[in-house]
């Protein structure tokens, strides 16, 4: 039932530069380029203005949109920010590395900290193994936070994973536990121009991944005013990009949040303070002629909704945990210069896709994993701009619910005792307000689409982290079944 795309990466231009051979467009081992790796916390697509949003000030993301390649379809396999990284960073769905939900800080240090991809070749590793020099400035929320995982050599993170205040939680420089010294996107900024200029002279390539914990849009913070450079500006705009609507009835966290200016506001400044951060990236790698030669890719971890359906935040906060495309939706561009044509792609892309993707496109296709099976597709021919077929199919988990979005359709199935399956025709109900599930003149596609959901996690799910089949999560169970060691009973709203 899905429709086919042939794609090119001229679909949509924006802008066309001067054609360049396939040849002239592979990348090879003699010329291998930086990589900088910009991902952001808890970031809805459509709060940037290359996505159209009328309110938020994003001039240098729009910029760098303009500049590359914009997928107007990318999306996370889950709604959270530790599973979401270590699918970005293995190419693996939650069911294969064991990362189901957030992470607990008691994995981040003391005693029980461990690293919890350490079984899998991930994308710095792999880079490393190739010659890059590899440093993390940003959050981390894998485990073992203390010790450089994956041949870092420049290690700079959050003791934690979550965000309290941008001016007061502690971080990890040199080993050493310490309050940050300033804001915390700036820090991370600072640090980010730090490791390229120590790189600047190409001796080797360098991978950067500058994982900012902004704009994290979630948690007490929002019912505090912003303090960046961007509150003043802020602090009277109404923001009607954030929908005024009635909180849906499946909401089960972030009740404060809803319709709240103070909250609104504060989104919209930490938007524009992480798109701060990615113009000073820009500048300095101009600045050093590192320009043209570097692989620029901006990303959001997970989705987030702001109001759209009544809905605040991602799939987690709300009871049935939820699959909604606002949660799964997340922006991704990728510049690099001369190589990738400035345009739009409608392709549907899922962050299991990014870790193939960006090493074909590199000429180090045969760094693939193959163990175990990856479930992405490379979407390398489109940033090349050659003809792509491509299928509309991307599958989500989050604990005991799953879903499969298909061109026309999404079929959603809980594994839950409160929770009801979904059904929607994404084409004439794209909001997903319209329930379809059950409806007899939907049965044959809806059953199509069962199968295809259950034919996916048969083939690439790990047993041992299949919840659906008795297996175990690396995660605390944020919803586990009465009877398992991390069950609790709903609270009352």
């Amino acid at each position: 039932m899905a429709a086919r795309w042939m794609i090119r990466s001229g679909i949509l231009l924006i802008a066309l530069v001067s054609s360049v051979s396939g040849a002239e467009q592979s990348v090879s081992g003699a010329e291998r380029p930086n990589v900088v790796f910009i991902l952001t916390d808890n970031h809805g697509a459509w709060t940037l203005g290359c996505y159209g949003n009328p309110d938020i000030r994003t001039p240098h993301l729009d910029q760098l949109a303009s500049e590359g390649m914009l997928f107007r379809r990318a999306m996370s396999c889950n709604p959270v920010c530790s599973p979401t990284r270590a699918t970005y960073l293995t190419g693996l769905i939650p069911s294969q590395h064991g990362v189901h939900s957030f992470l607990d800080n008691k994995y981040m240090m003391g005693p029980e900290a461990y690293y919890t991809l350490e079984e899998f070749a991930t994308l710095p590793a792999i880079l490393h193994s190739e010659g890059y020099v590899c440093g993390l400035s940003g959050k981390w929320h894998l485990g073992a936070n203390l010790t450089p995982q994956d041949g870092f050599s420049y290690w700079v993170t959050m003791v934690r994973g979550s965000t309290s205040n941008f001016y007061e939680d502690p971080i990890i420089e040199d080993g050493r536990v310490r309050k940050t010294p300033k804001y915390m996107t700036d820090f991370w900024t600072d640090h980010a121009v730090k490791f390229i200029e120590q790189n600047k002279d190409g001796e080797q390539p360098f991978f950067l991944y500058l994982a900012y914990n902004g704009p994290y849009c979630l948690g007490p913070m929002l019912l505090r005013s912003a303090q960046n450079r961007h509150a003043e500006y802020y602090a009277d705009k109404q923001l009607l990009s954030f929908p005024r609507d009635n909180v849906h009835p499946w909401q089960y966290n972030n009740l404060d949040y809803h319709n709240n200016p103070v909250s609104i506001r504060r989104v919209a400044a930490e938007v524009s303070g992480v798109d701060d951060g990615v113009g000073t990236v820009m500048q300095t790698l101009k600045q050093h002629g590192l320009d043209e030669n570097t692989i620029v890719i901006f990303a959001g971890d997970q989705g987030w909704m702001g109001g759209q359906n009544g809905f605040f935040g991602m799939g987690d906060h709300t009871r049935p945990i939820a699959a909604h495309d606002l949660m799964m939706h997340v922006p991704l561009i990728i510049r690099h210069p001369n190589r990738i044509r400035p345009g739009e792609s409608e392709a549907m892309v899922s962050n299991y896709d990014f870790l193939p993707s960006l090493l074909d496109y590199m000429g180090l296709a045969e760094r693939i994993p193959r163990q175990p099976k990856l479930p992405g597709r490379s979407f390398a021919p489109i940033l090349r701009g050659d003809d792509i077929q491509w299928d509309t199919a991307m599958f989500y988990e989050m604990e005991g619910c799953r879903s499969v979005r298909t061109e026309n359709w999404k079929y959603v199935a809980r594994r839950e005792p409160d929770g009801p399956s979904e059904f929607y025709d994404m084409q004439n109900d794209p909001l997903e307000r319209f329930n379809l599930y059950g409806q007899s003149q939907f049965a044959d596609v809806q059953h199509q689409l069962e199968a295809r959901l259950h034919a996916f996690f048969a083939t690439y799910a790990d047993p041992q982290y299949d919840l659906w089949q008795g297996g175990r999560s690396k995660a605390h169970r944020l919803v586990a079944p009465e009877g398992h060691p991390d069950y609790r009973p709903l609270r009352q709203r």
